[in-house]
């Protein structure tokens, strides 16, 4: 797995292409357009210079990522060659199949095929495939240059050759994969994520708690632990008598709800999408520069953190 293709230069896109090729590879990034090539060398240069700052990466780390990166606008040049395709494209189910059956027609039988998605099963992934078993699913999350999940998801045609080669290779660029033991809607972490919003949301709406207030609450508690000890070794250290007895309790309580709440609807009718539209939970004047910038920040410390354990 040396040479790797990435389509898709967005935030997914070149966060990966940044993540393959400072682990060595030699990567191919392919856009539609240049301007979103141009974009994507500006942000990942910006974030090696940062890493390079923190003291993650050498100076000449940063200068290697960068000369190991191909930008292209050609489909074919693209993956011309490629061991391994990270398909980052926008969520559109016919371009994603127009663009493997050009894919497969391209490149030997050997390629590994992967896709970004948490919104496609691999049997309507590979609907076309002439051959489904060396698709895979590799979910990463935002930044994935820096948050060191990704979600291995097989399909019932994946080999488990490609399984294995994927998740060594996921390794190898410093993730923290894990494999689904079968394919589900929302894989792991944004099931046990809405399942968190759902109650948050709830609090909110019975005037128990503001957004900010959830915040801080998640924040001080869950947030400040789970990066070294997750929610089911926290309950072994608790004593899973406590854990029964608490979760025995409050689930009787909880909400059950599969309905989207309704004052979330109203601020997406009214244009409250968040940094997008400068207004969300919160109000921001910059489009959440500043506030990307001090999530990115506190990551990166974080990470150089764990990566030093």
């Amino acid at each position: 797995m040396k040479n790797i293709t990435v389509l898709g230069a967005g935030v997914m896109g070149h966060g990966a292409a940044q993540l393959f090729a400072q682990a060595g590879k030699n990567v191919k990034i392919r856009a539609r357009r240049e301007s979103s090539l141009e974009d994507a060398r500006e942000l990942m240069t910006n974030s090696l210079k940062i890493m390079v700052e923190k003291e993650i990466l050498t100076e000449n780390d940063m200068n290697q990522t960068l000369a190991s990166i191909t930008y292209t606008t050609d489909l074919h040049e693209a993956i011309e060659g490629a061991d391994f395709i990270f398909e980052s494209i926008p969520e559109d189910l016919e371009k994603k199949l127009d663009t493997y059956e050009i894919i497969e027609n391209s490149v030997s039988d050997e390629t590994i095929i992967s896709s970004n998605t948490s919104t496609f099963p691999l049997e309507e992934l590979t609907q076309k495939a002439k051959h489904p078993e060396r698709f895979v699913i590799t979910h990463f999350f935002n930044p994935p240059q820096l948050v060191p999940i990704v979600e291995i998801v097989k399909g019932e045609k994946t080999e488990e050759s490609v399984v294995e080669t994927t998740y060594d290779l996921m390794k190898e660029i410093g993730k923290s994969p894990v494999v689904l033991k079968k394919e589900i809607s929302g894989f792991i972490v944004n099931r046990v994520q809405v399942a968190m919003l759902r109650e948050a949301f709830h609090l909110m709406e019975e005037g128990v708690a503001t957004a900010e207030d959830i915040d801080i609450a998640m924040k001080g508690s869950m947030g400040f632990k789970w990066a070294f000890c997750g929610p089911m070794e926290s309950q072994d250290l608790a004593g899973l008598q406590t854990t029964q007895a608490m979760a025995g309790k409050i689930l009787e309580d909880l909400s059950n709800t599969r309905e989207v709440p309704s004052f979330l609807k109203e601020m997406v009718e009214n244009e409250q999408l968040g940094i997008r539209t400068n207004q969300g939970f919160y109000q921001y004047e910059d489009h959440g520069e500043q506030a990307i910038h001090t999530r990115d920040d506190h990551f990166l410390d974080l990470l150089k953190l764990l990566q030093e354990k």
